[in-house]
């Protein structure tokens, strides 16, 4: 059992980070232990077929951690760059891209819509409940106790923030939360395991043909992948078309009430309204995106 005691200025200095580095490496052990990710087995039986080298690429992990990310939305060459520049991990960046690039990269705008939907539910409950709701649901192992956050999953003993703050880091691949020491002027992270990660390897059915023939087929089709948080450049890569025909598309929608866009860092992310929830027959009703 392990714990990490906030100060007044560290819940001030609460953040949320996407980290691609962190989920390459995750996502390699959980290919190496499907046992215990179950959940991703869709996804390991094609990431093995493209890289059946997973024990030798293993090797060279063994004993990283990923360092805690430096900014919200890093791109994992930003994340490698700094660590080649860091003392020890020889091998282990040359490792983590090669495993990127044949299973993790194709799938990254489906890993990363589940992640960004994570942290959009998390700042909503930020605003309406507080920061120590946020700590205490994280997990149903993590508790919210007086000014500490004590969970299973956190080294034993306590560590203090002292003022550094601390970044939130949903996960797609971790099984449970776990603590990753900042440095150099970057705050620790926790990596915590995102909400609606039963849901990221379905087969999502398109829109029906009466919505395909009220709104067009490609409208409906972009209506249909905003049930979670996308940027147009994702969108693009969902659908196939163009950036600039997506961003004509979305207007239209926007227009119509059918979907609303929220800046993120430097991006936006276009979501369903409950309008176009209900277009869509979503069946829960409230338009949250409760996942």
């Amino acid at each position: 059992m392990g714990a990490v005691r906030f100060g007044v200025g560290d819940l001030a200095q609460l953040r949320f980070a996407v980290s691609p580095l962190w989920e390459t490496v995750a996502s390699l052990r959980a290919a190496a232990d499907p046992g215990r990710h179950a959940v991703h087995l869709p996804w390991i039986k094609q990431a093995l077929t493209v890289r059946e080298d997973r024990g030798e690429l293993l090797a060279r992990l063994a004993g990283f951690v990923p360092p805690a990310p430096r900014c919200p939305l890093s791109e994992i060459e930003e994340e490698l760059a700094l660590l080649a520049a860091r003392p020890g991990p020889a091998g282990a960046p040359d490792a983590v891209l090669a495993w990127w690039r044949a299973a993790v990269r194709p799938h990254w705008p489906r890993i990363r819509a589940v992640l960004e939907a994570d942290i959009a539910y998390r700042t909503r409950q930020l605003a309406e409940d507080g920061i120590q709701e946020v700590l205490a649901r994280l997990h149903p192992e993590v508790r919210w106790t007086g000014d500490r956050l004590v969970s299973q999953g956190l080294p034993a003993g306590e560590a203090r923030l002292d003022g550094t703050g601390i970044t939130l880091v949903p996960s797609a691949f971790a099984a449970r939360c776990r603590l990753l020491e900042g440095s150099g002027g970057t705050p620790p992270s926790l990596v915590y395991p995102a909400r609606g990660v039963g849901t990221l390897w379905e087969r999502h059915c398109g829109p029906g043909e009466g919505l395909a023939r009220l709104l067009g087929r490609s409208r409906a089709g972009l209506l249909a992948r905003t049930s979670s948080p996308a940027t147009t450049t994702q969108l693009a890569v969902r659908t196939g078309l163009s950036p600039g025909a997506v961003s004509q598309h979305l207007a239209v929608l926007r227009d119509a009430g059918l979907v609303t866009g929220h800046r993120y860092g430097r991006e936006v992310n276009y979501r369903a309204t409950d309008m176009g929830l209900a277009l869509l027959g979503d069946g829960d009703g409230d338009g949250d995106g409760r996942a």
